[in-house]
């Protein structure tokens, strides 16, 4: 006897934080240059290749990539010019266009979100000025 759908069983309630209550913050256009690293053949090997961050938020972003080759789940993503280091990622979707879709390990703060903004070649970013109190 299994649970049957529509019923009013307590398992129908049961939620996970990651996925249902986790806060999604919205995506903004951005372009900037990236690189992401990742260990080849276990630990031997650290691999890296450069990619191009299109969309960004404090918990995901977007990464368009040069070509097409084999990713692992896991990897950094840094942003040299804005001074952002190894940032956990998990790779969530790969769409056919050479673009990828990946949530951070830690939420971005906002003040790293907005160096990243200063560094974007994106027109809609283009009147973002940098706090030099801020570094």
């Amino acid at each position: 006897m299994g649970v049957q759908r529509g019923s009013n069983h307590f398992l129908n309630k049961e939620e996970s934080f990651m996925y249902d209550r986790e806060t999604r913050f919205r995506m903004e256009d951005t372009m900037n240059a990236a690189r992401i690293e990742y260990t080849e053949k276990g630990v031997m090997n650290m691999a890296s290749r450069r990619c191009d961050v299109l969309r960004i938020s404090m918990s995901g972003a977007v990464l368009g990539l040069l070509t097409q080759y084999k990713l692992p789940e896991q990897f950094y993503l840094e942003i040299p010019d804005a001074r952002i280091a190894k940032v956990g990622c998990l790779l969530m979707k790969t769409f056919a266009n050479n673009t990828i879709e990946v949530r951070f390990l830690k939420l971005l703060t906002q003040k790293e979100l907005d160096r990243i903004f200063v560094f974007s070649t994106h027109p809609a970013h283009r009147d973002k000025v940098l706090d030099i109190r801020s570094w």
